[in-house]
């Protein structure tokens, strides 16, 4: 039996380092730069290259990916205590190499890519020399994928993509979009979509607009609009109708990742709470004085804690079982449970910073935001919710009886048949209970 909540000490001094680091080399890159996905900036080069060299240096580079891709292959428990960390700062996880959605897409080429896909687009995004983009949802039904329109259809050895998505991650700056699209209309959507990849430049290819999310410096997520864009049949990932298989590769992890650093953006809410509580005077006392500030500080690190715990519950499920769908119930469930811990949190930081604490000089508004987008991002939290009921149910039967199981009159019936033999003696022996 294994059941420890320490870390071991090697790899402890590499937490350390990287605490220390992103404190002081990587939080502050937010004030000066924009997008962490506009690699291309002059001042990203100069800032944010030497960083990820540091990193590489460290075998810190690309944490989620394993030996065979250049990873370290840490598994999910270290990467959850690495991303809480990575969590704090908004360029963290692409100095680590380790952002959304580029490290979903490189997991989905790593499984489904040919060898001339690998070459084209997995080596230079896992270097950073390249940005991508996952386009699946549509604006007509968000991430219903009933609702699709976006097809595909054949010409000769090609396939011309039709149709438009919306908000198409980080599109602005990408080299290419993997695209889910229609290819058989006669099936379910769950077995006649198809995956692409998709050129950025390619003939056909526009962005209507650029949609910015809560306090992003750039607006970088697309609205898509696809006019027969002609792509090969060697440009597919995967065969034709297994759009859903391929996007599992990228969303289990995907999910508990977001979690993971989750926490990190959490605790910084929280941190920032308790030194405004211990800062603030108001009535004569502190606001850490005052009872209600106690219980939004309490409050805030129970909730914390509790996720954390089944966020690393769930992470050593998966380094365990080695088997996402084993694990999906807990997966589902810490993506349901994230929105509200970190909108919670932060609307307390908010509120106890009084007006500044609305201002766009406060994080706490962003952060708000935030929660309600993690509660949309790889599926809404009712899917997760129900997702989370269904496998709960499956442990369980019905009863038969006209009375429930726990029905205590039924109960009580049960147990005086049960020790009938150890009641009647007592009851001739004349004994008092």
């Amino acid at each position: 039996m294994s059941w420890d909540f320490e870390t071991d000490p090697d790899f402890q001094t590499e937490l350390d380092w990287i605490d220390r680091f992103v404190r002081e080399e990587v939080e502050p890159l937010e004030h000066v730069l924009g997008s962490p996905w506009n690699i291309h900036d002059p001042l990203f080069k100069q800032l944010v290259r030497p960083l990820q060299a540091q990193v590489r240096a460290r075998k810190l580079w690309a944490c989620h990916l394993g030996p065979e891709l250049g990873g370290p292959g840490y598994g999910q428990v270290r990467l959850a205590l690495i991303n809480e960390i990575l969590g704090r700062a908004l360029f963290a996880p692409i100095v680590f190499g380790c952002h959304a959605p580029d490290s979903g897409n490189g997991e989905i080429l790593a499984h489904y890519g040919s060898e001339e896909q690998k070459r084209k687009y997995l080596e230079p995004l896992l270097d950073n020399e390249i940005v991508s983009c996952f386009a699946m949802t549509e604006p007509q039904g968000g991430a219903d994928p009933s609702v699709f329109t976006t097809d595909a259809v054949r010409d000769g050895n090609d396939w011309l993509i039709s149709g438009e998505k919306w908000f198409g991650s980080n599109a602005r700056y990408a080299a290419f979009f993997i695209v889910m699209a229609v290819t058989d209309k006669s099936v379910s959507v769950h077995k006649g979509t198809t995956m692409f990849i998709v050129p950025a430049n390619a003939s056909g290819v526009s962005i209507v607009r650029n949609v910015g999310i809560a306090d992003d410096p750039e607006a970088t997520h697309a609205y898509l609009r696809f006019d027969k864009v002609r792509v090969s049949s060697s440009d597919l990932l995967g065969e034709p109708g297994e759009a859903f298989v391929v996007a599992q590769v990228r969303l289990g992890g995907g999910r508990v990742h977001h979690a993971m650093r989750v926490i990190g953006q959490a605790q910084r809410a929280l941190d920032a709470l308790c030194e405004r509580a211990l800062s603030r005077t108001t009535q004569g006392g502190l606001l850490a004085e005052k009872q209600m500030v106690q219980e939004k500080i309490a409050d805030s690190w129970i909730e914390l804690e509790q996720f954390r715990l089944l966020v690393m519950r769930t992470a050593w499920r998966i380094d365990k079982y080695q088997d996402y769908l084993r694990v999906r119930k807990d997966i589902a469930a810490v993506k349901a449970a994230m929105p509200k811990v970190l909108h919670d949190i932060a609307a307390r930081a908010l509120h106890v910073h009084g007006s500044i604490g609305v201002s766009e000089e406060m994080p706490f508004a962003g952060y708000i935001l935030r929660s309600f987008q993690m509660g949309l991002a790889d599926g809404p939290t009712e899917v997760h919710k129900v997702t989370v009921a269904k496998q709960i149910l499956r442990d369980y039967q019905p009863s038969d009886s006209l009375f429930p199981s726990y029905h205590r009159p039924t109960a009580a019936a049960l147990a005086r048949e049960k020790y009938a033999d150890a009641l009647a003696t007592l009851e001739q022996s004349g004994e008092q209970r």
